[in-house]
């Protein structure tokens, strides 16, 4: 595609005190090879103390207030203002792992019928810390979507970028996908990029945009969305080398859900769509030797002592998720962002 009939991109990124991994982040997308006019950068910051800001201003970035603090708060305060005919949602713990990635993202996008792109899997990097390496190659950031088999990113367990079912055609470059049954994968987060007036219909007033939903409340409606799995990665920094900081991104992930749903704000019924799968996730955990295996096919497709942190990532999982799941039954509420840092 041509310089000239490049589309125009607004980069929506939300943050609270994001410090620590947004000038990668913004040093990827800036140094692309993409006209700088057709790009906008849009942080929605939730009240950061940090030098978050600074880094933001450095790079020239348009700022909004995020009252309610969260990042699916900070994603519709953003798409709100946004002027260009794509908007891409990324997090500040992302990186664009080369300079035509965005030539790449885009570029599906001259097929009117595609309204979303996102990258197939996740980029690797054998210096990263374990645990960036880890989610690399899992394909997810949520173990528990390998045993429901809703993730969206290339895993190394399964040779596959989702455990679902649904037409696709090889268009050399992408994957040109048709969404056409419930449940779908967890697509919209981490590189993703919608056309304008998809988000803007998905928001409506509303203060929340759940990414992954978007496409589901479509699919609702018209009964088939088409999407492109570009042959491209994004890097996820995740939670860095702190086992801690995951199992605090579980318990939060579990409260969020609940609270959620308490208040009918999600299209996505977790419990009724993927019931069955669950209670085999719990029963697989209760075996043992099921989670080995896949450690174990995962060490075979990649040599990385990284896959050592499978069974724990698993088993957290199980038992934030039982003792979130209970408590939102009884009070659910969304978690605090106070003290909050990436």
């Amino acid at each position: 595609m041509k310089q000239t009939k490049l589309p125009s991109i607004s980069v929506v990124i939300p943050t609270l005190n994001a410090a620590s991994v947004l000038d990668k982040c913004l040093n990827s997308i800036t140094t692309q090879k993409y006209p700088k006019n057709k790009i906008e950068i849009i942080i929605a910051d939730g009240g950061s103390t940090d030098a978050t800001l600074s880094i933001s201003k450095k790079y020239h970035a348009i700022i909004v207030q995020n009252k309610l603090k969260t990042g699916e708060a900070g994603k519709a305060v953003g798409v709100k203002v946004a002027k260009h005919n794509l908007i891409a949602l990324i997090d500040s713990d992302n990186i664009l792992p080369n300079r035509h990635w965005l030539k790449d993202m885009v570029m599906p996008f001259g097929d009117k019928e595609i309204i979303a792109s996102e990258p197939i899997k996740y980029t690797y990097r054998k210096n990263d810390p374990y645990l960036t390496r880890y989610f690399a190659l899992l394909g997810m950031n949520d173990p528990i979507c390998l045993f429901i088999g809703n993730y969206d990113r290339y895993s190394y367990i399964t040779n596959k970028w989702t455990g679902l079912k649904f037409p696709e055609e090889n268009k050399g470059k992408y994957l040109k996908i048709t969404l056409n049954h419930e449940p779908i994968p967890t697509i919209g987060a981490n590189g993703t990029i919608f056309r304008r007036s998809i988000l803007k219909n998905a928001i409506k007033g509303a203060n929340y945009l759940f990414d992954i939903d978007i496409l589901l409340k479509i699919i609702k409606t018209k009964g088939e969305v088409k999407i492109a799995k570009v042959k491209t990665g994004i890097i996820h920094t995740f939670v860095e080398a702190d086992a801690g900081k995951f199992f605090k991104k579980q318990l939060r992930r579990i409260n969020d859900m609940s609270f959620h749903k308490s208040k009918n704000n999600r299209e996505i019924n977790w419990e009724q769509s993927f019931l069955s799968k669950i209670i085999l996730f719990t029963f697989e955990c209760i075996l043992i030797f099921p989670i080995l295996i896949q450690t174990l096919i995962g060490f075979l497709r990649k040599k990385d002592a990284t896959w050592l942190f499978h069974p724990v990532a698993c088993y957290s999982t199980l038992f934030i998720y039982i003792y979130g799941w209970i408590r939102g039954k009884i009070e659910p509420r969304e978690s605090t962002r106070d003290n909050w840092k990436q």
